[in-house]
């Protein structure tokens, strides 16, 4: 004759959920209690039923099924969220996330939560470009013309407004590129963003102190070229080569971006950047030739010759303050794409540097409301027409 369990008690059901949240199957439940398998489904179901252990163990720093029972308990027992975080050393916003997205205070079964943080851990996830090849071939072509993941995401959304199939995150483009790419196709295009690589890394550059006579400093700059409102302002820099034995200079205009490339095939001294650097000037309309920034570098010792020449009020940054030209700054940092650091910059051709020029001026800014420096350009001389 079967023995007949005993009904559950408040300290069984405590010890039934404590073995359902180790993986306990029903039947180990009944026998180790000595209670009716109906007694354990009235315990169980409600909180979602049994789980297996594969099911219950956590991965990283998520709820762990005994904290989501608690829970359970505690919004049965109308307490607040709050007081379930204290109870279970978690923030408030942690908890009160795990109810919203598991049915919400009257609906929340904690085994159902445990098993659906599982598979959303453990699932192979299918990132939006993986699954929208149009989207993909969009991106992949963006990224070879060298856009940042910024820049297209901003594009697409221009483009394509509300069609949600053809727009995606900056950050997503990130993620599948970093952690899914795979392979070649994973090497070419990381290439094409403008550091080259998944991971930062510290960068220092040394200073050294400035012998340049009669300097005008950053400070005596006029208003208008410190709020970008007149074009016409430019900043300037050298984009050393190989051993610091080559060099081309860089030129970005303040308020629409632009920028302009000269070689310098013979060498950086002062002379021979004060020459390469006024030639340059002298293709731009007056209105665009008002003042130049530089840094204290010595190839810039003979600028009171070139301010002569050119025209231009020439002024020197702050000693170790690069963020005081920090569109030339940026710019070098793209230019490293077409001009990698390491390689011999003297034999770099004109159309080599147009080339660069016009893939820069051609990529749409954020701060320019996504429009190109070219687009910039155009508005300003069609204004002054």
């Amino acid at each position: 004759m079967a023995r007949r369990r005993q009904r559950i008690t408040p300290e069984k059901r405590r010890e039934v959920i404590r073995l359902a949240a180790q993986g306990a199957s029903y039947r180990r439940i009944v026998d180790e209690l000595d209670v009716s398998s109906g007694s354990v489904g009235l315990v169980l179901v409600p909180l979602g039923g049994a789980s297996r252990k594969e099911t219950w163990e956590t991965v990283g720093r998520g709820l762990t099924l005994e904290e989501r029972i608690e829970i359970h308990t505690g919004l049965e027992k109308s307490q607040s969220l709050r007081a379930i975080a204290r109870r279970i050393k978690r923030h408030p916003a942690t908890v009160s996330r795990e109810v919203k997205r598991n049915g919400g205070p009257h609906s929340y079964r904690p085994m159902e939560a445990q098993r659906r943080a599982r598979d959303n851990q453990r699932r192979p996830k299918i990132t939006k470009l993986a699954a929208n090849s149009k989207l993909c071939g969009r991106v992949v072509d963006d990224l070879r013309r060298l856009w940042s993941p910024e820049q297209i995401a901003a594009c697409l959304a221009e483009e394509f407004g509300d069609d949600d199939s053809m727009r995606i995150s900056h950050e997503t483009i990130y993620k599948t590129l970093y952690l899914q790419g795979r392979g070649e196709l994973r090497r070419e295009l990381a290439a094409c963003l403008r550091t080259g690589r998944a991971r930062r890394v510290k960068q220092g550059r040394v200073h050294s102190g400035s012998q340049i006579a009669d300097m005008v400093m950053i400070s005596e700059r006029p208003a208008e070229a410190q709020d970008r409102a007149v074009p016409g302002h430019w900043e300037g820099d050298l984009l050393v080569g190989k051993r610091a034995k080559s060099a081309i200079g860089t030129l970005v205009e303040r308020s629409t971006r632009l920028v302009m490339l000269f070689p310098l095939p013979n060498g950086r001294s002062a002379e021979q950047v004060r020459q390469a650097l006024t030639e340059t000037m002298q293709t731009l309309p007056a209105a665009l030739c008002r003042s130049l920034t530089w840094d204290q570098g010595r190839e810039m010792a003979e600028h009171v010759r070139f301010r002569i020449d050119s025209g231009l009020e020439v002024f020197f940054c702050d000693p170790h303050s690069p963020w005081q030209r920090g569109s030339n700054e940026n710019t070098n940092g793209l230019l490293r794409q077409y001009f990698p650091k390491g390689i011999d910059l003297s034999g770099v051709s004109v159309e080599d540097l147009e080339t660069a020029a016009d893939g820069l001026n051609g990529r749409p800014r954020k701060t320019l409301g996504w429009r190109t420096p070219a687009e910039k350009l155009s508005e300003f001389v069609a204004s002054t027409d």
